[in-house]
C-alpha cells in the first residue's frame, strides 16, 4: 500500500548560471509529498491498526528531519562563492548549504536522501521511502524516485 503526506514550506534560493529570472535571488512556497510504501499494520487494539503509518508521525518526522531545517532558510550551493560571502555577513541569517544547485530537481533527490533512513521499516511493516515530489510552484515539480539516480 502507498500513502503519501504533503507539507509545504517557504525557502529562498538562486540558479546562478541560470540565463533567466532564476538567476536572481527569489523565493518559493514550496511543497513536499512523501510517498511511502508498506504494509497495512494488522494488529487488533493498536492504534495503528489499518494503517501503513499514522500520517501525523509521516509529518513529524518530515519536520524535524528536513523541513523545519529548509523553512524560512536561503537554500544555497557551497560553489555559489559571491553568494556564499553576502549570507555569511548576515548575522544570524538562516543558511543551508548545499552540495549541489538548489533546483527543483537536486532539491527532490537532496530530500530523498535525508528521508530515506528515517521512514525505513518504522514500524515493522516493511516500509520504506518511494517517493519524494517537490514543488516549486504549483505547475512546476520534480520527483524522486527509488531506483531512480541513485535513489536505492
Amino acid at each position: 500500500m502507498r500513502i503519501t503526506r504533503r507539507l509545504e514550506f517557504d525557502s529562498g534560493h538562486r540558479i546562478p548560471d541560470h540565463q533567466s529570472q532564476c538567476r536572481h535571488l527569489h523565493g518559493h512556497r514550496y511543497a513536499i509529498e512523501i510517498t511511502l510504501l508498506g504494509d497495512i499494520i494488522r494488529q487488533a487494539g493498536s492504534p495503528l491498526n489499518g494503517m501503513v503509518m499514522d500520517f501525523s508521525d509521516i509529518k513529524t518526522l518530515a519536520r524535524q528531519n528536513l523541513v523545519d531545517a529548509w523553512d524560512h532558510a536561503f537554500l544555497v550551493w557551497r560553489g555559489d562563492s559571491a553568494l556564499m560571502s553576502f549570507l555569511e555577513s548576515l548575522p544570524g541569517h538562516k543558511t543551508v548549504v548545499l552540495e549541489v544547485v538548489p533546483t527543483a530537481e537536486n532539491l527532490a533527490a537532496e530530500a530523498f536522501r535525508l528521508l530515506d533512513r528515517v521512514y525505513r521499516d518504522t514500524y515493522g511493516n516493511h516500509l520504506r521511502l518511494e517517493q519524494v515530489r517537490l514543488y516549486e510552484t504549483p505547475n512546476c515539480w520534480a520527483d524522486a524516485l527509488r531506483g531512480e539516480a541513485g535513489q536505492d
